[in-house]
């Protein structure tokens, strides 16, 4: 009888237990949301260093809408194109599960959208929490086309520190000319193999500061005060350059980089490369007054031209008095030199993982890619005009000797749902080759674990792990996504002369291991 009794309350503890299960579902699936957002991409006349130029903006803004979410949440994005060039957008960062069609890269996850023409970008955000960003993912648009993205923890979740006071994202870029003029640079780029033209300016939050000339009205202020903390969400969306970050007489305790946490540190200077976001906190702990935040270009390249002037704002206590009506400079801060690899070196050095991280150690496919920068001899057919690298030769990039250049007539992704022939093959070379061929893939089965080490022979950063010059890194990961995914170096002109290339998850069994069907609204080329 005791036995009896005994399974039958664990049958009824169980019972609740399920109904309790069920419940904290359900709640979980309720407190998730669905936000909606309309992009029109147009051009917007913007005024900066003493001129109005039309550049390409979203929603009339540069940079644009800053996008807040929670993990768990759904993004819906419209975007509609109003300006007279192709567009896409990519989620830099966003793990697209099994949504590879609302990744964003041209030509690779979706056709463009064209002029006059629109898409809706549909995505869940799932495991991941910080600062992360959108843009332009077609030409060189993301110069005045992105913005933030930042993932807030779930609902009853919070921050593994203190919850600071404000929250200020910092988006650092470029200030490029005119866009018509921009968009010829870009195709003297690819008909002519030239080097591009260094940037008018840095930015920060779309304005460059007041050490440029006609910027000192409109400099970016972030507010604090006296026992606050800010944070700051910093943001590197410059086009092909590195950037240092620091703010005058204050220290930042790192806590995060690309929307994962980190151990925190502390340190005066962070370098972020082209793509990369980096979360400190800064506290107000100085007397009150101003001080100027600044980034400067950090250059490993030897020899390559580059825009070597310094962007600032102004970080400001809120009870500071201002005396003369603000005319007083704030203090500067003292920014490495260009070339300080040693300073580099010792912040990437430092970047740890709050807790231990499970790496894979079974390895199923080992790939190896060397990746350089390199010049080619000017075809005997072409006017010495049309070869405008030193000396009238080319400027290339590759992937173990591989030029990626982009399809035109179907995006990968479409190519392998749809089983179209001809667009791709999946035979990358997993090492070097002496062959020198055109847009291919590296197909890779579903959940099959991958070691994939990356040797530079130049100087180069790639959009998630920043290689040092002549250095290597390698990367471990389970091909659990399947999709196409574009893998490339995030300094846009390395990207222009075909440094990348595609992975090809292939589907697994089942719905839950395939790629979702393709979008009624996707483009067509």
């Amino acid at each position: 009888m005791e036995v009896i009794n005994s399974i039958f309350a664990n049958r009824h503890c169980s019972f609740f237990l399920v109904v309790l299960l069920l419940l904290a579902s359900t709640m979980s699936l309720a407190i998730a949301e669905i936000h909606h957002h309309d992009f029109v991409v147009q051009a917007t006349k913007v005024k900066r260093l003493c001129k109005t130029h039309n550049s390409i903006t979203v929603n009339g803004m540069f940079p644009g809408p800053t996008l807040e979410v929670k993990n768990g949440d759904t993004l819906v994005v419209k975007v509609v194109n109003k300006a007279r060039y192709n567009v896409t957008i990519h989620w830099h960062g966003i793990r697209q599960m099994r949504t590879g069609w609302a990744d964003g890269p041209e030509f690779v996850t979706q056709c463009p959208i064209r002029p006059g023409g629109s898409y809706t970008y549909r995505f869940t955000i799932e495991g991941q929490e910080g600062t992360l960003w959108w843009h332009a993912h077609s030409s060189w648009l993301r110069a005045t086309v992105y913005g933030a993205l930042i993932i807030h923890p779930r609902e009853g979740s919070s921050y593994p520190f203190a919850k600071p006071k404000r929250e200020t994202p910092i988006l650092l870029g470029n200030y490029p000319p005119l866009i018509s003029e921009f968009m010829i640079i870009l195709t003297c780029q690819l008909e002519l193999g030239a080097a591009p033209n260094i940037s008018d300016a840095y930015t920060i939050n779309g304005q460059p500061g007041d050490l440029y000339n006609c910027s000192s009205e409109d400099t970016a202020i972030v507010p604090i005060d006296f026992g606050e903390s800010n944070l700051l969400r910093v943001i590197n969306a410059a086009l092909n350059q590195p950037l240092f970050f620091t703010v005058a007489n204050h220290k930042f305790t790192v806590v995060g980089a690309d929307a994962s946490y980190l151990k925190p540190f502390t340190t005066s200077v962070i370098m972020l490369g082209p793509g990369q976001t980096t979360d400190v906190l800064i506290s107000g702990d100085q007397l009150p007054g101003r001080y100027y935040m600044a980034a400067r270009a950090y250059q490993s390249a030897q020899n390559a031209p580059f825009d070597n002037t310094t962007t600032t704002a102004i970080l400001e206590y809120k009870s500071a008095l201002c005396p003369a009506k603000c005319t007083t400079k704030p203090s500067m801060p003292q920014l490495p030199a260009y070339n300080d690899t040693a300073t580099v070196t010792a912040f990437s050095g430092s970047l740890r993982s709050p807790r231990k991280v499970e790496v894979p150690t079974d390895i199923d496919e080992n790939l190896f890619f060397t990746f350089g920068l390199g010049l080619n001899n000017c075809p005997k057919n072409f006017r010495a005009r049309r070869c405008q690298g030193p000396n009238g030769t080319r400027f290339t990039a590759s992937m173990n000797n591989v030029s990626f250049v982009f399809p035109s007539d179907v995006a990968l992704l479409q190519a392998y749902h749809h089983k179209v022939p001809g667009i791709f093959t999946t035979d990358f070379p997993a090492s070097p080759t002496s062959k020198i061929r055109l847009h291919w893939a590296q197909a890779l089965s579903h959940q099959k674990t991958i070691q994939s080490i990356f040797m530079d022979t130049t100087s180069t950063s790639l959009q998630k792990v920043a290689v040092p010059a002549n250095g290597w890194a390698v990367i471990r990961f389970v091909a659990d996504n399947p999709g196409v995914w574009l893998m490339h170096c995030h300094l846009d002109v390395h990207i222009t002369w075909g440094l990348a290339m595609a992975f090809l998850v292939e589907n697994g069994i089942g719905e839950l291991q395939s790629v979702e069907p393709p979008p009624a609204d996707l483009p067509i080329c």
